[in-house]
């Protein structure tokens, strides 16, 4: 639990650093986060690092896509949808994401979970433990903090159920840039969090004459 709370005041710190020591206080926590993996391996198959579960889990998968389209309906019907226009677009802004809704997944599930449930009584109870941890870090913002909470716990129980981390961060993939291109800016400020929420300033640009938006959106930062 040592290892699991200096990881976690790391994260913490560095999401609420200024952005001269967030740099360095995220690679520290990438370092303490290795470091403490390799010290406490429990071998590929327990952390999720296998094809099997893959299949009985990918339901996960359509679902999660079915959820999207029915955001992105709803909000292209109310105007808030600002999606990139071509797929070499969507995979520039969105491709780094993906690589980052992994990375979340796996401190989720193998360093914060797995250490949890050692602690914790029940799955279920070690599941919201993570759950609510994983949403902390994502306040102040107001659309990723209860949503987070709420995927956070639905991952973690998929996670045990089949022991597959791939899943999960597909699906996590999918949701996160469901949210970056379909909540307005202004929201969600981009997806920022901690102090970068707090000090969004967002640029207002003139809206297109046409019902369907051309303008290309950041990238999120964290989310």
């Amino acid at each position: 639990m040592l290892e699991f709370w200096i990881a976690y005041a790391l994260i913490a710190l560095a999401i609420w650093a200024p952005p001269m020591e967030q740099g360095l206080l995220a690679a520290a926590a990438l370092v303490w986060v290795i470091w403490s993996t390799l010290c406490s391996f429990e071998g590929g198959p327990a952390m999720g690092f296998r094809v099997a579960g893959l299949w009985r889990s990918a339901w996960v998968i359509p679902v999660a896509l079915g959820l999207s389209a029915a955001a992105i309906a709803i909000a292209a019907q109310i105007g808030t949808l600002h999606a990139p226009v071509t797929v070499s677009q969507f995979f520039a802004h969105y491709g780094g994401y993906a690589i980052w809704s992994f990375l979340q997944e796996f401190l989720l599930l193998n360093f914060f979970l797995l250490r949890l449930l050692r602690r914790v009584p029940g799955k279920h109870a070690a599941s919201f433990a993570a759950a609510s941890l994983f949403a902390l870090v994502h306040l102040p913002n107001p659309i990723l903090t209860p949503l987070t909470v709420v995927w956070g716990y639905a991952s973690c129980l998929i996670f045990l159920r089949y022991r597959n981390l791939y899943v999960p961060a597909m699906a996590h993939a999918i949701l996160g840039i469901t949210i970056a291109i379909t909540v307005p800016g202004s929201i969600d400020h981009n997806m920022r969090v901690g102090l970068g929420y707090l000090t969004y300033h967002q640029h207002h640009r003139p809206s297109p004459p046409t019902a369907a938006r051309s303008t290309t959106p950041q990238p999120p930062s964290h989310g």
